[in-house]
Parts: structure tokens; C-alpha cells; sequence
């Protein structure tokens, strides 16, 4: 049980840290912020105030994770990622006097489970990020990401399709494809991708 923080690392007392959970050097994680267990912070990220962190995620080193954003379990940020959290952004309001804390609505990133998101790639707020999808390194995503999508660019477009493990999948038959290393099964409707065994189940 407990987690390990390096001295070099600003947590917020009112933070909270989950079981084995590893906070690296010059990372900051602020105030109300809260990662779930069995979490990697790198070396210089930043995890802003009231961001939600699930279980077994990896944030990788400099990601700046804006609040108020939201990662579901298993979500992995590369190393120097960006989630924003300001739509308009200014430094001054239009009489060119500086803007406060209370003068914009911060809104944000919503990463669904199991999603991946490469290295230095910018994801502009509000938006979301489906379930087990991935965001290729370098890519700017300026809108919504289907579950299983495979998107890259600037701005990002899909690309293709990945399953759990990220591999692309393969073409089985009419708007069917196929994982190559688990042989998962998913059909593809209206621009979404479903996992067919559990849609069947349900």
C-alpha cells in the first residue's frame, strides 16, 4: 500500500494520490486533483486543479493536463501531450484590462478508457477522446474521437481503426474488421466502430 512521490515533486495536500502510484521528479500535481491507483506521473507534468485520473494510467513526462479534464482507466498521455481548457482564450478582456480566474469558463478533455494519446500531440477543448482510441504523436484533435479510431494530423483525421492491443485492424467482409493479435471482431456503422461480441451480449 501508499505511493511514492520524489522530493522534487509539488503535490497539493488536499491532492489525492492512490495505492502505488508513482509521482516523478519536478512533477505538480494541484489542488483537488485526484489519481486513482497504480498511476505513473513523469518527470515535469503537470496535473491541474480538480482533474480526474482513473487507475493504471500513465501520464508521461511535461504532459500538461489542464483542468478540468477527465481520464477514464487505462488512458496513456505521452510525453509533452497538451489538453487545453480554454475555448477563446485571452490574456486581457476587450478594454485591455488583464482577465482574472473568474472572467473565462474553463472547459476540457474527456479521455475515455484505454485511449492513447502519442507524444506532443494537442487536444483543443471540449473534446473527447473514445474509448481505446489513439491519437497519433504530433497530432491537433479539434473534435470529437470514436472508440477504436485511429486518428492523426493536423488537424487529426481518422486514419483507420485500432483494436486493444493498438494494432490497426484488418478488413473481414463488408464493414467488418478484425484485431491481428486478439482476433476481436467489430462492426462498423455510421462512421462508429462496435465490438460485436458485446454487442450480442447485450
Amino acid at each position: 500500500m501508499g505511493y511514492r512521490i520524489q522530493e522534487s515533486a509539488q503535490v497539493h495536500e488536499t491532492a489525492s494520490i492512490g495505492d502505488h502510484s508513482s509521482i516523478w521528479d519536478l512533477a505538480q500535481v494541484r489542488e483537488g486533483a485526484v489519481l486513482g491507483d497504480h498511476c505513473t506521473v513523469g518527470r515535469g507534468a503537470y496535473i491541474g486543479t480538480g482533474v480526474r485520473v482513473g487507475a493504471n494510467v500513465k501520464i508521461q513526462n511535461y504532459a500538461l493536463v489542464y483542468e478540468p479534464a477527465r481520464l477514464a482507466d487505462g488512458v496513456f498521455v505521452g510525453p509533452a501531450v497538451v489538453f487545453t481548457n480554454d475555448h477563446r482564450p485571452r490574456s486581457v478582456g476587450p478594454d485591455g484590462t488583464l482577465k482574472g480566474a473568474a472572467d473565462w469558463e474553463p472547459v476540457g478533455v474527456d479521455v475515455a478508457e484505454g485511449a492513447s494519446i502519442g507524444a506532443r500531440a494537442v487536444c483543443v477543448a471540449p473534446v473527447r477522446i473514445g474509448r481505446w482510441a489513439m491519437v497519433a504523436a504530433g497530432a491537433v484533435v479539434t473534435r470529437d474521437v470514436p472508440d477504436f479510431a485511429l486518428v492523426m494530423g493536423v488537424p487529426a483525421e481518422r486514419a483507420g481503426w485500432v483494436g486493444r492491443t493498438g494494432s490497426r485492424l484488418e478488413a473481414d467482409g463488408d464493414r467488418r474488421w478484425r484485431c491481428p493479435d486478439t482476433g476481436a471482431r467489430f462492426a462498423e456503422r455510421d462512421g462508429a466502430l462496435v465490438e460485436i461480441e458485446a454487442e450480442e451480449a447485450a
